[in-house]
Order: structure tokens, then C-alpha cells, then sequence
């Protein structure tokens, strides 16, 4: 059974044997079922869009893992890194963890006659047929390698989007509301924990009625991590819509034979089939385009125009070796698979970046056209410039679910940019989270409580409130910004992918979130953090952000306060 097949509106998991709907996700029980004129058939049952607020699949059983390690750090090898010193109460570089692909176990079908038997076996095989054919195009983002067992071969064919509408019912007040005193009972002893540092800063909040349940230097802004990345997506989707796609053009240049290849920011760009993300649209399509277009006459030389983007190319607040540790890119408007050097996601980071991202992509699309690479520099396009070829990332919904499922640094400083340009503010550092901020207060949120230097949450300068986030996760599950329902597909789910595919194991009482917590993490040096969203034992959808600093290894006790809130019985 494939991991994940591409719908209309993106790509979808599956969910067991039983057809997957709103209602079924882990943590959002209590959202009624989709109309079935809103899906389409997969291999595992009616699929919905995910226009809506909520997420819209639920992992199949599997059988528990064995306890691991509760730490993973970036670089080459999973140790600790040093702690930087990078300003009071900032330090230090990310750690990530991958997506791990499960095998499925299906069950036998018993044909009653011998003419059932046969019946059944023509469907079957030509389902088999035509199932391997979807699955042969598209997986679902994560390390591919993990799930075909070698490295993505995608296709960039562009269709047709269906327009989003809002599907999905709001949540609701299902299930017990937790009493505050109870939950503040439950928590206290957790929280105070050494485990967890020396400043911890908690929220908690019940989705349905907006009740704050728990609160602890709720509204104080702490350091966030890669939690930042929920309002880069959510803020993005809103901007651009689910269905977005970002593409890259190549234009006449002013000389003959002159190729000016222009960047429009999409950094899933691959050169080949040989694709990082699948879905990629891909060089080597671009140059075939130009080729015809330009018939006769024989390209001569590659321009670069980066000028989609401004200002510096890395962040405030980043530390010097983010880069050559390979935890991110310079943000330029062009580039292949990330900036990586090789199409590859290291399950805890890591990935060798291109020095000039632009330029190598240049290289890459002259050896395409026949062109020497030495002649490949930057400039812009000419006013008016004849449109030699184009072609289109995957939806934005896809890249944010990657960014946010995998923690992707460069993926999110570039959608973060798309807020900005959506605004009509510079494509640049400062462009975008004013621009984030901005969308923030204009759906009512405390806007103030965030103090944003970069949206991946890489650098230490940054500073976010839990309130803001339970706040913002809230809106997302209420119905009346529907883009945000977006948001909830991309985030780990404890236990099972992403960076939470080897969270909640340790201590054993942690085990019983698995399936169950959906949420963003985010780590620094001193700093772990979480946010995100659950079902209690009592079937309440709850929301729930908490920061801690001042531990160098405190994954395992942050893991207890939303593994608690599950079996609370408040």
C-alpha cells in the first residue's frame, strides 16, 4: 500500500481500512464528516479536501517501537551541540528529525466461488495496475528514500487546481470540558520540573470555546524554535491560498542567444527526475521549452535574475555555521532542491548547501542548453523580454506540509517571503515578518507578542508567546479562515512522522500521545519547545503551547505535559 497518493488539492495518507474524513484525525474526533461529494476515490477510501481547518487523515495501527535515544541533534552525528553564545536567552542551532516510512499489512480477500474468485481477481489486478501508476508519480513529502527506496523520480506536469471552499464544520464542544483547576493539578508538577530548565512558558486552551484551561507566562514571548514556522504557513496560505503555485520563467535576453533565467521563488526546483520534492518542476522541462522557442537560434550565454529578492541573505540571529552545517540555504529566489547540493533530506540535518544557490543553478540549466557555465552571471531581465518557457512548483499547500512535517529552514524562509511580495512589501528578511505580524493583527491575534528576525525560527533573536500560538491554532480550527485549516495536514503526529516520528517513547507514559498529538516542534541549543494540538481521554480537542529553556536535553519532560493532557480525566 503506497504511503500517500496526490488528490486535487494535495497530496493525503492513508487512514487504516476504513475511508478517511474530518472526523477521523487524531485530535479533532469531534468535527463532523465531510459531505461524500467533496472527495475522490484512492486506494484507501474517499478522500476531502483540505480546504478546511482540520487535519484530514488518521495513521494506520502499527506496532509500537522500541524505546529510543529521546534526543536527536544536527550535523553529521546525533550528539548535542555546543551551546553558542548568542545573546541573552538565545542560543544555539537547530536539531530536526525525519519521516520514517511504515510497510502496511492488508488483509486477505475470500472469494466464495469460483466465478467470485475470478471476478475478483480481474478488479484486483487492474486496480493493482492503476494504483501503482499513481503511486509510481507521487509519494507523499518526507525521505522519499525511505519510501521507494532510492531517490524520488517526479514529473512537473501543471493541472488544473479546484477552487478551495470551506468544508470542513468547525470544532465543537464534544466531549467533557476540562475543569481549569484540575488541569492546573495535573500540569503543575510537570511544568515545575528541573527537567525542563530554568523558564517555562505555557499555554493551553480549549479550541472549541476559546477557555483558557492553563496559563504560565502565557502572553510573555519566549524563544520559539521552529514553532515559528505555524505562522509562516498559516500566514502564507491565507496570502497566496492552498492552491498557489510558484513559477520559474526563462525570458529573451537583450543579446542574441541570451538565455536570462528568473527566479520567482520557488526553492523545490529540481535540475532532473532526480527531485528532492516530489512534484518538482524541473529544469531540464524548462530547457526543452527553450529550445523550441528559440528554433534556430543557438543559446549563447545563461543570465540569473535574482531580483525578486532583497536585502541580506541570511538572517539576524543565525549562527555562523548554519549554513556549513547544512541546516539552511542563502535565500535567494532561485535555486534546486533547497539549496542542497545534493537532492537528499539527512534525517537530522545536515545537508551540504550550494555557496551560491543562484549561480549553480544557473550552471545547471546552461549545461541543459549546451551553453559553457563560465558564461552564467547575474542580471536582470529586460523590460518587456520575449517569454521563452515556464514552469511551476507543486501547490503551496504541498511545500508547507513539507516545511512543517520536516522542519525544512530554507522552504520556510522562502514562503515566508511569498507573505511579503502578497502584501506588496520587499521580498527580504524584514519584508516578510512585518508582513507576518501584520496578518496576524489583522485576524485579531496579539500581533505584539511576536518579535520576528527570520519565519523558520532558526534565529535566537526571535521571540513568540505561547497565547499567540494556541491563539493562532484556535482560529485555525474555528472555520472562519478556512486557508488556515491548511496548516494542521503539515504537522507531525506524535510517534508516527516527521520530527515527532521518534518523540513520546520514553518515559512509558509518554506512549499513550502517540496517534494522538499532532504538533510543530522546535529545538535550539537550551531551547525545546512544542505546539500543536490533541484529543483527552474525554474526547475535548485542546490546543497547547509550551517553551522551555535552559535545559541542554529536555525533549523527554516536555513530552509528559501534552502526553498528560491526553489521559486527563479533567
Amino acid at each position: 500500500m503506497p504511503q500517500g497518493v496526490q488528490t486535487p488539492w494535495g497530496l493525503r495518507k492513508p487512514g487504516g481500512e476504513t475511508a478517511l474524513d474530518a472526523g477521523s484525525a487524531p485530535g479533532v474526533a469531534n468535527v463532523p464528516n465531510v459531505p461524500a461529494a467533496d472527495g475522490v476515490q484512492t486506494p484507501w477510501g474517499l478522500q476531502r479536501p483540505d480546504g478546511g481547518p482540520v487535519p484530514d487523515w488518521t495513521p494506520p495501527p502499527v506496532e509500537p517501537k522500541p524505546p529510543v535515544a529521546p534526543d536527536d541533534v544536527v550535523g553529521s552525528a546525533p550528539a548535542e551541540p555546543a551551546v553558542r553564545d548568542a545573546g541573552p536567552g538565545r542560543a544555539g542551532a537547530t536539531a530536526v528529525t525525519g519521516d520514517e516510512g511504515r510497510p502496511e499489512q492488508a488483509g486477505a480477500v475470500d472469494a466464495r466461488t469460483k466465478k467470485g474468485r475470478k471476478l475478483i481477481s480481474l478488479v484486483s489486478a487492474g486496480l493493482v495496475l492503476l494504483f501503482g501508476l499513481v503511486f509510481l508519480v507521487v509519494v507523499k513529502p518526507g525521505p522519499v528514500a525511505k519510501v521507494l527506496g532510492g531517490t524520488a523520480t517526479v514529473t512537473s506536469t501543471v493541472t488544473a487546481d479546484p477552487t478551495p471552499t470551506a468544508v470542513l464544520a468547525a470544532a465543537t464542544a464534544i466531549g467533557t470540558a476540562p475543569d481549569a483547576a484540575k488541569v492546573k493539578a495535573a500540569l503543575d508538577p510537570l511544568v515545575r520540573s528541573a527537567a525542563l530548565g530554568t523558564e517555562v512558558h505555557v499555554s493551553v486552551v480549549d479550541a472549541a470555546t476559546s477557555t483558557a484551561l492553563y496559563a504560565q507566562l502565557a502572553d510573555v514571548p519566549a524563544t520559539p524554535a521552529s514553532t515559528t514556522k505555524l505562522l509562516t504557513a498559516a500566514t502564507a496560505l491565507a496570502a497566496r491560498g492552498p492552491a498557489y503555485r510558484i513559477s520559474t520563467t526563462a525570458v529573451a535576453g537583450s543579446a542574441s542567444g541570451e538565455v536570462v533565467l528568473v527566479g520567482g521563488g520557488d526553492p523545490t526546483l529540481s535540475v532532473n527526475a532526480k527531485a528532492l520534492f516530489p512534484g518538482a518542476a524541473r529544469l531540464d522541462e524548462l530547457a526543452t521549452q527553450v529550445k523550441k522557442a528559440l528554433g534556430g537560434v543557438k543559446p549563447t550565454k545563461v543570465t540569473v535574475d535574482t531580483s525578486l529578492f532583497s536585502g541580506p541573505e541570511t538572517a539576524t540571529g543565525w549562527a555562523s555555521d548554519d549554513i556549513s552545517l547544512g541546516q539552511v540555504s542563502r535565500i535567494q529566489p532561485l535555486m534546486t532542491n533547497g539549496g542542497r547540493i545534493k537532492p537528499v533530506d539527512n534525517e537530522h540535518g545536515g545537508d551540504p548547501r550550494y555557496p551560491d544557490p543562484a549561480i549553480a543553478t544557473g550552471q545547471s540549466f546552461a549545461k541543459l542548453l549546451g551553453v559553457p557555465t563560465a558564461t552564467v552571471k547575474r542580471g536582470k531581465a529586460p523590460a518587456g523580454a520575449a517569454a521563452l518557457g515556464e514552469v511551476q512548483s507543486p501547490p503551496l499547500q504541498q511545500i508547507t506540509d513539507w516545511m512543517l512535517s520536516e522542519s525544512d529552514n530554507t522552504l520556510a524562509e522562502v514562503v515566508a517571503r511569498q507573505v511579503a511580495l502578497a502584501a506588496g512589501r520587499p521580498g527580504s528578511f524584514a519584508g516578510a515578518t512585518d508582513a507576518i505580524i501584520a496578518k496576524l493583527k489583522e485576524w485579531g491575534l496579539p500581533g505584539d507578542e511576536a518579535d520576528l528576525y527570520d519565519g523558520s525560527g532558526l534565529s535566537r533573536h526571535n521571540g513568540i508567546s505561547p497565547a499567540l500560538l494556541t491563539g493562532l491554532l484556535t482560529l485555525a480550527a474555528s472555520g472562519s479562515q478556512p486557508a488556515l485549516g491548511g496548516i494542521f495536514s503539515g504537522l507531525p503526529v506524535a510517534g508516527w512522522s516527521g520530527t515527532l516520528d521518534n518523540r513520546f517513547a520514553t518515559p512509558e507514559a509518554n506512549r499513550v500521545a502517540r496517534g494522538v498529538v499532532r504538533a510543530k516542534t522546535g529545538t535550539l541549543s537550551g531551547v525545546n519547545t512544542m505546539a500543536g494540538l490533541l484529543t483527552t481521554a474525554d474526547g475535548r480537542l485542546l490546543v497547547f503551547a509550551i517553551m522551555a529553556s535552559g535545559a541542554t536535553s529536555a525533549k523527554a519532560a516536555l513530552d509528559k505535559v501534552p502526553a498528560r493532557l491526553v489521559t486527563c480525566g479533567c
